[in-house]
C-alpha cells in the first residue's frame, strides 16, 4: 500500500473512530454531520408547516363561513374566540401575518433549502461533509432559537405580530397602534434577526463547500443542476438577507429608541407624535430588496430538485443543461433589479414604474427557458411515475400557470387595479408557495431512501399527489376570479359590502377546497413517519440514478464514503445512451469502461482519467 493510500485509510479510520465515540447528544442533537442537520431542518420545517397551514384553515373558515360558530376552537385559541363563538378580528390579522411568515421563511426557506442544501451538497459533489461542520450546526440552532421565539409569541396575551407578513410601518413601528403591534411584533423582529443570522451562516457554508470541496473530476460543468440551484440560492441569500436585517434593526430602533427612520407626521387619537423626517416607503424598498429575491430563494431549490427528478424518471438527459444554468443565473440577476414592482401603488414616478415593469416582464424569458426545457425532457421519455416524479411535473404545471398571472401583475397599469386583491394572493401562492412545496415533496419522496434507508409507500404518495394537486387548483383558480372582482386581501369578512355578497358561495367553495387540501397532507405525514420506522428496506440505487449520493452505503455514515472518495468522469445525465448496457451510467464510471456507448469526443477524454485520479491523491495528501 502506498503512503498516499495509507494517509487516506487513516483519514477514513479517524472519521469512523470519531463517529463511534460520539454520545447521543453529539450524534443527534448538537451534531456536525450534514445529514443529521438536514433531517433536523426537515422535521422542524414539517412541524412549522402543520402549524402554518392550520392557521390558514382557521382564517379560511372565517372567510368562507363568517356566520359559523367557532366555539369548538376555544380549547385551542382560548380568549381569541368570543363567548358567541366568533373569531377576534385582531387575532384574524395575527393568523394571516403568522401564516405568511411561517410558510415563507420557516418552511419554504429553512425547511426546503436548509434540508436539501445540507443533505445533497456534500453527497453530490463527493465531499466528506460541509466546509465547516460547526458553522453548519450553529446555522440550525440559530433557526431553532428563532423558531422558539416565534412560537412563543403565539401565547402572548396581546397576541402575536399582526401587521401582515410584510410588517409595513407605521403599523409595525408603533407599539400602541393595536394589540398585534406590541410585544408580539417585538418577538417577531427578534426571531427574524436570528433567522437571518442562520441563513447567512448556512449560505456561506454552502458556497464554500461547492467551490472548494468538489471531488476529483467534478468540474462545474459536471455538477448536477441541484447543486447549481443550491449555490445560486445561497448567493441570493447572502446578498439580500443583510438588507432585510438592516430594515429589521431600523424598525427596532424606531419602536424602542425614539428614532424616526420610518415615521413622520403621525397622529394617534388626535395626538401628534414627535417623529418627523422618516418615510415608511424606505422600509418597503429595503424589505422588497429581499422580498423579491426571496421568491427565488424558495423556488430555485425546488426547480433544481425537479431537474434531477424529471431527468432520472424520464430516463433521458436533461434538455439544455447549460441553458438551464444560464436561466438560473439570469433569474438570479434580474431578481435584484425588479423589487419595486411590489410598489407600483406607492406613488412612484411613472417613468421609474415603467422601468421596473420592463425588467419584470424580461424575467419571463429565463423562466420560459426552464419551462420549455422541462417539457422537452419529458417529451418521448420512458417516464416512471414515482411520487417524486408526479410532484416534479406538478411543480412545472404550477410554475407555468402561476407565472402567467405574474406577467399580468408585472404590468403597472393592471397591477394598480389588482394590487392587494385576492388575485395577488392566488398568483404568489401558485408560483411561489405551492410550486416550492411541490419541490419539497418531490425531494422528500426521491431522497427518502438515502436519508432513512427505507422506502415510502408509493401508492400513498400518488394519492397524496392527486389530492394535493387538484386541491391547490380548486383553491387558487377561483381566487383569481374573486380578485378581479375586487375582493381585497386581509379583510376579516365580506358580509359588510353589497358587491361581495354575490361571491359568498365561491368564497365558501375556496374554503372547503382549502380544508380538503389540508386533510390530504395527513396522508403524507403518516407515510413519512411510518416509513422511517416500518418502510421497506431501500436498495442501493432505487431510482437507477447517476449522481454520487447513490454510490455511498445505503445509509451513509460519518464521512459519507467508506474508503477513498469517488472520482467523477462524466456529467450526471447519461441516461438511455445508445449502445450502453443499461439505461443509466453513474458519474463515477470512467469512459474507458463504456467504449460501446462513448461519443467520439468522449473517447478523447479517456486520456484524462489517470490525471484525474492522480490529482485526487495529490489534493487529499495536501489537505491532510
Amino acid at each position: 500500500m502506498s503512503a498516499v493510500e495509507g494517509m487516506e485509510t487513516a483519514h477514513v479510520d479517524a472519521h469512523e473512530h470519531h463517529h463511534v465515540s460520539q454520545n447521543f447528544w453529539q450524534k443527534y442533537i448538537f451534531c456536525e454531520d450534514h445529514k443529521i442537520i438536514a433531517k433536523q431542518y426537515l422535521i422542524t420545517g414539517i412541524i412549522w408547516a402543520v402549524i402554518g397551514i392550520s392557521m390558514s384553515v382557521i382564517f379560511r373558515i372565517q372567510l368562507g363561513l363568517p356566520d359559523s360558530n367557532l366555539s369548538w376552537l376555544k380549547p385551542i385559541l382560548g380568549g381569541w374566540i368570543s363567548e358567541t363563538g366568533k373569531l377576534d378580528p385582531n387575532f384574524y390579522l395575527a393568523l394571516v401575518t403568522m401564516h405568511g411568515t411561517i410558510m415563507v421563511f420557516f418552511v419554504l426557506t429553512a425547511g426546503l433549502s436548509g434540508t436539501f442544501s445540507n443533505f445533497l451538497i456534500p453527497l453530490q459533489i463527493g465531499a466528506r461533509d460541509m466546509a465547516s461542520g460547526f458553522m453548519n450546526m450553529l446555522s440550525y440552532w440559530f433557526f431553532f432559537l428563532a423558531s422558539i421565539i416565534m412560537f412563543g409569541s403565539l401565547f402572548l396575551q396581546t397576541g402575536p405580530a399582526a401587521g401582515g407578513w410584510v410588517i409595513y410601518p407605521p403599523l409595525s413601528a408603533l407599539p400602541q397602534a393595536h394589540p398585534g403591534s406590541g410585544a408580539g411584533m417585538t418577538l417577531w423582529l427578534a426571531s427574524m434577526a436570528l433567522f437571518i443570522v442562520s441563513q447567512l451562516l448556512g449560505g456561506i457554508n454552502y458556497i464554500t463547500t461547492v467551490i472548494n470541496l468538489r471531488t476529483r473530476g467534478m468540474s462545474f460543468d459536471r455538477l448536477p443542476l441541484t447543486i447549481w440551484s443550491f449555490l445560486i440560492t445561497a448567493v441570493l441569500g447572502l446578498i439580500s438577507f443583510p438588507v432585510l436585517l438592516s430594515s429589521v434593526l431600523l424598525l427596532i430602533m424606531d419602536r424602542h429608541f425614539g428614532t424616526s427612520f420610518y415615521l413622520s407626521d403621525i397622529y394617534i387619537n388626535g395626538e401628534a407624535l414627535p417623529n418627523v423626517g422618516g418615510s415608511p416607503i424606505l422600509f418597503q424598498h429595503l424589505f422588497w430588496f429581499l422580498g423579491h429575491p426571496e421568491v427565488y430563494i424558495v423556488l430555485l431549490p425546488g426547480l433544481g430538485i425537479t431537474s434531477e427528478v424529471i431527468a432520472t424518471n424520464s430516463r433521458k438527459p436533461i434538455f439544455g443543461y447549460r441553458a438551464m444554468i444560464a436561466s438560473m443565473l439570469g433569474i438570479a440577476f434580474l431578481a435584484f433589479i425588479v423589487w419595486a414592482h411590489h410598489m407600483f401603488v406607492t406613488g412612484m414616478n411613472p417613468f421609474l414604474g415603467s422601468v421596473f415593469m420592463f425588467l419584470t416582464l424580461i424575467i419571463a424569458v429565463p423562466s420560459a427557458v426552464k419551462g420549455f426545457n422541462y417539457i422537452t425532457t419529458l417529451w418521448k421519455g420512458n417516464i416512471v411515475f414515482t411520487p417524486g416524479m408526479l410532484f416534479s411535473i406538478g411543480l412545472v404545471s404550477l410554475f407555468v400557470s402561476g407565472g402567467l398571472t405574474g406577467i399580468i401583475l408585472g404590468n403597472s397599469a393592471l397591477d394598480i387595479q389588482l394590487h392587494d386583491t385576492y388575485f395577488v394572493v392566488a398568483h404568489f401562492h401558485l408560483v411561489m408557495g405551492a410550486a416550492s412545496a411541490f419541490g419539497l415533496f418531490a425531494g422528500v419522496y426521491h431522497w427518502f431512501p438515502k436519508m432513512f434507508g427505507r422506502m415510502m409507500n408509493p401508492t400513498l404518495g400518488q394519492i397524496h399527489f392527486w389530492f394535493t394537486f387538484i386541491g391547490i387548483y380548486l383553491i387558487f383558480i377561483p381566487m383569481h376570479y374573486v380578485g378581479i372582482a375586487g375582493f381585497p386581501r386581509r379583510y376579516y369578512q365580506f358580509t359588510s359590502y353589497d358587491f361581495t355578497h354575490k361571491f359568498m358561495d365561491m368564497n365558501m367553495f375556496i374554503s372547503v377546497a382549502a380544508i380538503f387540501s389540508f386533510l390530504a397532507q395527513f396522508i403524507f405525514l403518516w407515510n413519512f413517519f411510518y416509513s422511517i420506522f416500518k418502510g421497506g428496506r431501500a436498495p442501493q440505487n432505487p431510482w437507477r440514478s447517476n449522481t454520487l449520493e447513490w454510490t455511498t452505503p445505503i445509509v451513509p455514515g460519518h464521512g459519507n464514503w467508506e474508503g477513498e472518495l469517488p472520482a467523477v468522469y462524466r456529467w450526471s445525465y447519461d441516461y438511455s445512451k445508445p449502445g450502453a448496457k443499461e439505461d443509466f451510467i453513474p458519474q463515477n464510471i470512467p469512459y474507458s469502461q463504456t467504449l460501446e456507448s462513448n461519443f467520439p469526443h468522449e473517447n478523447e477524454l479517456i486520456a484524462t482519467e489517470k490525471a484525474i485520479e492522480a490529482q485526487n491523491f495529490n489534493d487529499q495528501f495536501n489537505s491532510h
